[in-house]
């Protein structure tokens, strides 16, 4: 149920638009617990001439280190090509750290890329993307709720 419904979220993150998209992503990460609330956390930056970079966020609630993101709502592979830009524009803003996510797959080598540069590149795919937005309540909601019971042994051993 949890695959069906991570393709259904991918599917319909596909039909909304560029701008929605980022701002989801900011939102996921928020949730994930960086920058703190939801109005100082992270902000959507992404648009024509955004130098690369989607949006930013805090790394934590102190403001100590600032996140840049890039999301690209695909349905084709990320190549090497894409990392690098977005690496480009990190150094462009003197930032050490970024997050990459897609709703599509990266190749081998943009992999491979990014686990060899010195500045740290988060690479979140779509499977990825879906299953945080499933466990952190982005787009999801609960429909059912099941309590599985045992028996609580320390309740019987005083009787």
């Amino acid at each position: 149920m949890k695959e069906q419904l991570a393709q259904e979220l991918l599917t319909k993150i596909l039909s909304c638009s560029p701008s929605f998209f980022e701002q989801l992503v900011v939102e996921l990460l928020v949730k994930m617990g960086y920058g703190g609330s939801r109005k100082d956390a992270g902000e959507r930056i992404g648009q024509t001439g955004d130098g690369g970079i989607d949006g930013i966020i805090k790394e934590d609630r102190l403001g100590l280190d600032t996140i840049f993101i890039q999301a690209k709502r695909w349905q084709g592979s990320v190549g090497r090509p894409e990392i690098q830009k977005f690496v480009g524009a990190l150094q462009g803003q003197r930032a050490r750290k970024g997050v990459f996510i897609t709703t599509s797959y990266y190749t081998v080598d943009a992999i491979d890329y990014a686990s060899r540069i010195d500045t740290k590149v988060v690479l979140i795919d779509g499977k990825q993307l879906a299953a945080l937005m499933i466990d952190f309540d982005v787009g999801v909601a609960a429909s059912a709720a099941y309590v599985v019971k045992r028996i609580d042994s320390d309740y019987f051993e005083d009787m």
